[in-house]
């Protein structure tokens, strides 16, 4: 796996050897503190000749001035200083980072003219350069540039100087257990599912032990008396046992009603009978993209210490073909009693979330439930790769996903939910089928899904676009995003904890 960088946080101070990273803002100016490390008249020559206009996560590096022990001088452009919000600051870190290359001592100077930086600020840019370090190379056997020499990229200790040094450190605690989360999510969806079925997933839930979660892992047996018929029709066409994962984390006082999050965690998708085309079927391994962001969740509350009690439920199955495995026109039991007509096997995910929304609810009687599911490429029809999409029975809840959104640079947007939608799942065979028509398909899904949490506010986040395959950033480089993760955390922070 990657290597990440050693972060640490120090008073303003002289920089005299290494490389040294230099914040300049719009129009190229830079704080006092940038212009001591290699004198103002020579950093404004720097800027000026190259033309370098401080536009957001611009990046230029040089080679050090004579006169000096410096190695580099990295410029990073920051933009307007009074716009920066969360999102801008991880762009800038991760974009500072992509630069360093094979250094090993780095000093970051973390200043801008005339604008006050705060310690979340320092935060938010380590975390970038954290989220930016990340790479999933463990079953690479020859690690080097294609010239045979090995190279350890962003192997480096970093010293980012700040006027607060004692309070950036307190607040990047709490960012870097989110950046282990949102480790582990991307390499739970990057892992080949020949590595990766649902026992080995659950396997990797059971290391959150470590972090005082309790875990308790559901077999076929257990889900078989619970009658949870929906979720192990999916998983009845594979060798690999389904299982259902319940990660709890109490970290209020007294005994508080928890929140639950919930995941889809299709280890691989083929589609069923309804098999999918051959092409880009190797990308259904992040079927479970949806699982690995609750997993990665549950990682950074507990990890953090978040004074909040949660729940984490995922459902996890393959979904293969052979002999055993369901076929179009079959009807299956949910654990609600709800009987349903399953039309096509490639819409599993729905499946699986019906009978894991419906115990999640019975068992814990939560506020609220959010589930997590690379559910449909309709959403990405409707909305692109760059925002994910929300449905919910409550416009509070809503809200607030949207607000975390923005804040987070996990975008979302809200889709909506109807009665007219609804009556598209209603089937003369059963009580409802797995599909509706042809338009409308994210919609449709939601619809069935909003059947099995009853009263609860519920919220459905769509991933499918912004899981997998999402367009690279400044602060993830990976096919997997870990997506979902940092909003949540944000949602938890801002509204629900003690």
């Amino acid at each position: 796996m990657s290597k990440r960088p050693s972060i640490s946080f120090a008073k303003f101070a002289a920089v005299e050897s290494g490389t040294a990273i230099l914040l300049v803002a719009a129009e190229g100016k830079v704080a006092a503190e940038a212009e001591s490390v290699v004198g103002p008249a020579l950093l404004s020559r720097i800027i000026d000749v190259s033309e370098f206009k401080g536009k957001l996560a611009a990046t230029l590096s040089t080679i050090a001035p004579a006169g000096t022990e410096l190695e580099r001088v990295i410029l990073a452009g920051a933009g307007d200083p009074a716009k920066l919000n969360g999102d801008d600051w991880l762009k800038i870190g991760g974009a500072a980072l992509s630069k360093i290359g094979t250094a090993k001592n780095v000093a970051v100077v973390l200043a801008l003219p005339g604008a006050g930086i705060t310690a979340e600020n320092a935060a938010e840019f380590a975390l970038g350069m954290l989220l930016r370090s990340y790479t999933f190379d463990k079953y690479k056997t020859k690690k080097d540039n294609g010239d045979g020499e090995k190279q350890e990229k962003f192997a480096a200790k970093i010293t980012i100087h700040v006027a607060d040094p004692q309070a950036a450190k307190k607040a990047f605690a709490n960012a870097e257990a989110v950046a282990e989360g949102v480790i582990l999510a991307r390499d739970l969806v990057n892992e080949p599912a020949n590595i990766l079925g649902p026992v080995e997933f659950a396997e990797r839930v059971e290391e959150l032990k470590k972090l005082d979660v309790r875990v308790e892992i559901l077999t076929e047996k257990d889900m078989k008396k619970l009658g949870m018929g929906s979720l192990l029709g999916v998983a009845q066409g594979s060798v690999r046992p389904a299982r259902l994962a319940v990660m709890e984390w109490h970290g209020a006082k007294g005994k508080d009603k928890p929140i639950a999050f919930v995941g889809k965690g299709v280890t691989f998708d083929s589609g069923g009978i309804s098999i999918k085309p051959a092409a880009g079927m190797d990308e259904m391994k992040g079927d479970m993209g949806g699982a690995a962001a609750v997993t990665g969740l549950i990682h950074a509350l507990a990890s953090r210490k978040a004074k909040v009690n949660v729940v984490g439920i995922i459902g996890i199955v393959e979904n293969m073909i052979n002999g055993d495995a369901q076929r179009p026109g079959d009807i299956v039991t949910s654990m609600s009693g709800q009987t349903i007509e399953v039309l096509n096997t490639d819409a599993e995910g729905r499946l699986v979330l019906a009978d894991a929304l419906y115990y999640c609810n019975e068992r814990f009687n939560p506020k609220f439930m959010i589930n997590l599911a690379t559910l449909t490429g309709a959403i990405m029809v409707a909305l692109g790769v760059y925002r994910a999409g929300l449905f919910s029975n409550d416009d509070v809840l809503a809200g607030q996903l949207f607000d975390a959104g923005q804040a987070t640079g996990e975008k979302l947007w809200r889709m909506p939910l109807g009665d007219e939608y609804d009556k598209l799942i209603d089937t003369k065979n059963a009580d409802m089928k797995n599909i509706g028509g042809r338009h409308g398909g994210a919609i449709i899904a939601a619809q069935f899904l909003q059947r099995f949490v009853g009263g609860t506010p519920w919220a459905h986040l769509d991933v499918a676009g912004t899981a997998m395959g999402s367009p690279a950033t400044e602060y993830n480089q990976s096919w997997a995003s870990g997506f979902g993760v940092r909003l949540l955390d944000r949602l938890v922070r801002d509204h629900f904890e003690g």
